[in-house]
């Protein structure tokens, strides 16, 4: 009985640390991005399509990395995603030009996916009431950001750009074994049927929340990635402070989004993920809004780190939502809502570098976030106010 009761922590915490080194590795471009630029000599534009690049293949992954995990289980699929990493990294290390960068980039952007995975995996140890708060606990793995953030340019100051991939090469490395010998996939029937790909696709055509959701986490982890990933390049533009300034206060955002994930996720098992989110959509808005009004760095630091701790809610309460209105189909619709994000984090950036390279400055493209947030925060009312998921009749899921 021990054993078994202790599963769901130790699944917890496993997937909790995977994820937090995949993100690690997923963001480390980002830190070292205006180090690469002026070395060679890359235009803003090029800049930002090196910090978005490895969002690409990560959002393009997790919908099917989700359905094989509904399928497979997570222990087998984490494992193997871990040591498919180790390439891109040891290839980014050697790389002089900038079409390797973005070869190497793109390839990295495998780690991001890894967020697909450990989300249906945690939710079958869980039932439905408790969801909430331990998928916010998973999703605090975001804090790799941070640790990226504030190391990366630590190593690279002293030993040089290239030790930076080796020392997450074995980070991932020493991940990915551990992994292996510790997670252990929810039991289950043996004769349980195993969805058919047709069937894992048919509930992303049928169920318009399914969009519903990604357009939300469109916005709160996009959001959260756009920011993570190219505030470094902001402040360093903007302010001329050092890389190792830059990735301290970085850090500092993504500590607070990370604090906030698990909460988001706590809240909604409360009051429900609908009334966590129009707080959320509603904060954003005023941040945004408040960074196209100013380019004084204090009142731009606190409208950044009031956003990261809405944007973390926001994370919180959107997977609620998800693994309560498709307890069935959660890996498949953890992709398709996490892909959204993922891409949600690649197209900020993209905009920023050219709204900066065009105008001068970045007012537009904070404006682009606050009409969007506003969007979300008229759907969540109209369309999710006062409705409840199927999944609150049905048993709950096995803990």
């Amino acid at each position: 009985m021990s054993k078994n009761e202790s599963s769901p922590t130790r699944a917890l915490a496993a997937s909790t640390l995977a994820f937090g080194v995949a993100f690690a590795a997923w963001s480390l471009l980002s830190p070292l991005a205006p180090g690469i630029q002026k070395d060679l000599g890359l235009s803003d534009l090029q800049t930002s399509i090196l910090i978005a690049v490895p969002v690409i293949l990560g959002s393009l992954l997790r919908l099917p990395l989700g359905i094989i995990t509904d399928r497979l289980g997570g222990r087998a699929v984490f494992s193997m995603l871990l040591v498919l990493v180790i390439p891109p990294l040891l290839l980014l290390s050697q790389a002089t030009s900038y079409t390797v960068l973005l070869l190497g980039g793109l390839w990295l952007g495998l780690a991001g996916a890894s967020f697909a995975v450990g989300v249906p995996f945690v939710a079958r140890y869980y039932p439905p009431k408790r969801q909430g708060f331990a998928l916010g606990v998973y999703g605090a793995g975001n804090v790799g950001t941070a640790i990226t953030a504030w190391l990366a340019p630590q190593i690279a100051g002293s030993w040089g750009r290239p030790a930076v991939f080796y020392v997450f090469a074995g980070i991932i490395a020493v991940m990915a074994v551990a992994f292996w010998l510790i997670a252990r996939d929810t039991p289950a029937p043996v004769n349980a049927p195993r969805a058919s790909f047709a069937a894992s696709m048919a509930v992303l055509r049928q169920e318009r929340l399914t969009w519903l959701f990604s357009l939300f986490y469109f916005v709160t982890f996009g959001g959260f990635v756009a920011f993570s990933l190219y505030l470094p390049k902001l402040l360093i533009d903007l302010y001329k402070i050092t890389p190792i300034d830059a990735g301290n206060r970085v850090l500092i955002f993504v500590v607070l989004a990370t604090i906030g994930r698990p909460a988001g996720g706590w809240l909604a098992d409360r009051w429900g993920g609908v009334r966590i989110l129009q707080a959320v959509f509603l904060a954003i808005i005023l941040c945004a809004l408040t960074l196209t009004l100013t380019t004084e760095l204090i009142p731009l630091t606190v409208a950044c780190l009031t956003a990261s701790l809405f944007l973390g809610l926001g994370n919180g309460a959107v997977f609620k939502l998800v693994a309560e209105y498709f307890p069935g189909r959660t890996g498949t619709v953890t992709g398709s809502v996490g892909a959204a994000g993922g891409l949600g984090g690649f197209f900020p950036p993209l905009i920023l570098g050219l709204v900066r390279q065009s105008l001068g400055g970045y007012t537009l493209g904070f404006a682009l976030l606050a009409l969007t947030a506003l969007v979300c925060l008229i759907l969540n009312q109209r369309v999710l106010a006062g409705r409840r998921p199927n999944g609150t009749t049905q048993a709950a899921a096995p803990a």
